[in-house]
């Protein structure tokens, strides 16, 4: 009998009994809000993301993705990883730059507006973001842009007069500033609710990516998108800092280097479906146009006092950003 207790509690044994009995006492399991559909590109990158942290884990760390706003809304998901309600979520950076400017920087039309570009301005962004998110808590994991934001309307148009009166869907300070700088209405949409305000005429106009015209099915209301390639917002991936922190090391490690293949794979998708996005928007019957020389000037000049503005607002942070972006 001594034998058989000396034998269990050899080295080997006791690995075998901790291998086969730990992972499922010490499973840790965090729930990821997300605004958008399981089916973009967003939200199938964050899938990946999971089930590669799970995978690295050995099991260990279980992320469950809650995808089109099913678990918070999207204003609200910021505010639930601070606040610990969720352990890690996905926010639409922009969204929250009345909070600070710094969030807003690539919302602001024809700064970055390309995807070279916009890498650089993320580049720049990085480090203040980092600091700014620290402070209240939180950990940036990985961000990733959409593709170049294009005007949806209902109508055609060759001026920014002739936006004057037109409902159009705000989602973030700055596009709330864009109505207001070409005389639109701005309505206050989320990604959930665009197919039913464009529908129902809540809405007759947008600045968003193909991805989100396509996801949202707007060809079904909208027949005209310009292709302004006005800017690139980015998603972030972001947790709680005192979740992170209870992490062991290789747990950690694990979870930083699923979020930094997920940046890569996530930046390259977005590239590459950009045009597939505008291919399918033409086949279900909408005109993919370029803008009017009068048209891309009026807006250019939109971004020419919107950047001044933020410039004013972001202070030294903001300086620092846009110094690093144009070096």
């Amino acid at each position: 009998m001594k034998r058989r207790l000396f034998a269990l509690t050899t080295p080997a044994a006791a690995l075998a009994l901790a291998f086969t009995a730990g992972p499922a006492a010490a499973q840790i399991k965090w729930d990821l809000p997300a605004a958008y559909p399981a089916s973009n590109f967003h939200t199938e990158n964050i899938t990946q993301f999971a089930k590669d942290v799970e995978t690295a884990t050995g099991g260990k760390l279980k992320i469950t993705v809650h995808a089109n706003a099913s678990l918070f809304k999207a204003p609200e998901i910021k505010r639930a990883v601070q606040g610990g309600q969720a352990q890690i979520g996905e926010i639409l950076l922009v969204n929250f730059e009345n909070e600070n400017p710094v969030f807003g920087a690539d919302g602001i039309p024809f700064l970055a507006s390309s995807f070279a570009d916009s890498k650089k301005l993320y580049a720049a962004q990085r480090p203040v973001l980092d600091k700014v998110l620290g402070a209240q808590g939180m950990k940036l994991l990985y961000a990733v842009a959409w593709p170049p934001q294009g005007l949806y309307v209902k109508k055609e148009i060759a001026s920014v007069a002739d936006m004057r009166g037109v409902k159009w869907r705000a989602y973030s300070p700055a596009t709330a500033k864009m109505a207001e700088l070409m005389g639109a209405q701005p309505v206050t949409i989320q990604a959930a609710e665009v197919s039913q305000a464009f529908a129902t005429g809540v809405v007759d106009s947008m600045m968003s990516s193909g991805s989100t015209g396509y996801d949202t099915k707007i060809y079904e209301s909208v027949k005209y998108w310009y292709d302004t390639q006005a800017w690139l917002p980015k998603n972030a991936v972001i947790v709680n800092l005192k979740a992170f922190n209870a992490l062991d090391a290789a747990t950690q490690a694990a979870l930083t280097k699923a979020a930094a293949e997920a940046e890569t794979r996530g930046w390259k998708s977005s590239a590459e479906k950009n045009e597939w996005y505008k291919a399918e928007l033409t086949k279900k019957g909408m005109k993919i146009l370029q803008p009017a020389p009068k048209l891309a000037a009026d807006l250019k000049q939109v971004g020419t006092i919107m950047l001044a503005d933020w410039e004013k607002k972001a202070g030294a942070d903001g300086q620092t950003v846009i110094s690093a972006f144009r070096k």
